[in-house]
């Protein structure tokens, strides 16, 4: 089964993203948007204290109607993160996101954030290790009408 460090390991880039806690929910959004990714990580110093995502920013400012440019992220962020560890599998990873309805996952190795996955990422990479198994099973399957 696939873990996250392996996912991670084969990114070609891993950057996580993050924004002060006092930053508005404008320039959040304009960040999302130039690193085409659909949440960052909140920051109040060296600390991370929350996560913000589109979702939020759908539900918390375009619905009630608040500002952007003078909305703080703190105002908005999600605090209670589900984080996951280097070995979690992505299986594990799919159901903590089904679960809890999130779409990111900060990955936490020793109580320090080391990266950020993706429903995306997730699916991708689930995708592509049952396509290898397709092929190796084909290949077997072939091995074995060879010999006959």
């Amino acid at each position: 089964m696939t873990t996250v460090r392996k996912l991670m390991d084969s990114k070609e880039k891993h950057e996580t993203y993050s924004i002060a806690a006092t930053e508005t929910v404008y320039h959040a959004i304009e960040m999302m948007a130039k690193e085409n990714i659909g949440a960052v990580l909140v920051t109040e110093g060296e600390r991370i204290v929350g996560i913000c995502s589109e979702r939020d920013y759908a539900r918390k400012v375009i619905l009630k109607g608040h500002d952007s440019r003078t909305t703080q992220v703190k105002e908005i962020m999600t605090e209670e993160m589900v984080t996951v560890h280097p070995e979690t599998t992505l299986e594990q990873c799919m159901v903590l996101m089904t679960n809890y309805h999130v779409r990111h996952l900060p990955v936490v190795d020793d109580g320090h954030l080391i990266g950020l996955v993706s429903i995306g990422d997730v699916v991708q990479s689930v995708i592509a290790d049952k396509e290898n198994l397709i092929s190796d099973l084909q290949d077997y399957i072939e091995g074995l009408s060879i010999l006959r």
